[in-house]
């Protein structure tokens, strides 16, 4: 018998307040199927749900079969999310380096766009992967009222109000804000690395660089040279032998 979702209490996070905002540069794109102009859109389309699930997918990590799919309109843009969720890549790089309530919060902010209200509703998510499995986690956040009500079956997920026309910096995006290792991981994979360097670098401007045939360039190798003049002899008229000197005929 699975366990009912645990109850908890969502707090005013940025995408929960309605707001007017002038579109611009920094506001989200949306991507969906319901305004597709041509091929380049539906590539465009793609390569943000790879950026959006994956980060990033290298040529091994692309699902062919999904995108032929999507092309040819068999499944929808939900589909394609739920077989990106759902693919070796996503568990192999997400599920299997983290545990329950960090996978839950990956996948929490790639699927609803926005970051978990609370610890319980970590627990309370956790509860779901831990009984139904990911499968059963996977299709209970997709067929949610806040999924459905926001993103629909035709527009991609992407981090709601991440920039706030009130302040000057907005919310970090998801990537940066939470790495797809834990503390644990990254320890053992050996990073961040402190590395010490012993000379300082300067950032010089392209302007004030030195061109070619400057003599700056050649300072260097001037400064390294240590010619050593030789001493000037001294002669005298009365050491000279005009005698021997003069040569005979």
């Amino acid at each position: 018998m699975a366990l009912p979702l645990l109850e908890y209490s969502p707090v005013s996070q940025n995408q929960r307040v309605a707001s007017y905002e002038v579109g611009g540069d920094e506001q989200p794109r949306i991507y969906s199927t319901d305004n597709l102009l041509s091929p380049t859109d539906m590539d465009n389309l793609i390569e943000a749900a790879y950026r959006q699930i994956f980060f990033h997918a290298f040529a091994s990590d692309r699902e062919r079969f999904l995108e032929s799919q999507l092309r040819s309109g068999q499944i929808t843009v939900r589909d394609f999310v739920r077989g990106l969720l759902l693919s070796d890549t996503y568990k192999r790089s997400f599920y299997d380096l983290n545990s329950n309530y960090r996978f839950v919060e990956h996948t929490v902010q790639k699927v609803l766009g926005r970051d978990v209200y609370s610890e319980r509703e970590k627990i309370a998510w956790s509860i779901v992967v831990a009984t139904k499995g990911i499968v059963g986690f996977v299709d209970q956040l997709l067929n949610s009222d806040e999924y459905l009500s926001n993103f629909g079956y035709d527009t991609l997920p992407y981090q709601r109000r991440r920039i706030l026309p009130g302040r000057a910096e907005g919310e970090r995006p998801f990537n940066i804000q939470s790495p797809r290792y834990d503390e644990y991981y990254r320890g053992k994979f050996g990073f961040p690395q402190v590395i010490w360097q012993t000379t300082v670098r300067r950032y010089v401007p392209q302007d004030q660089k030195p061109r070619a045939g400057s003599p700056a360039l050649f300072l260097d190798m001037a400064r390294s040279i240590s010619p050593r003049a030789g001493t000037p002899q001294r002669f005298s008229a009365l050491n000279i032998d005009i005698e021997r000197c003069v040569p005979r005929r």
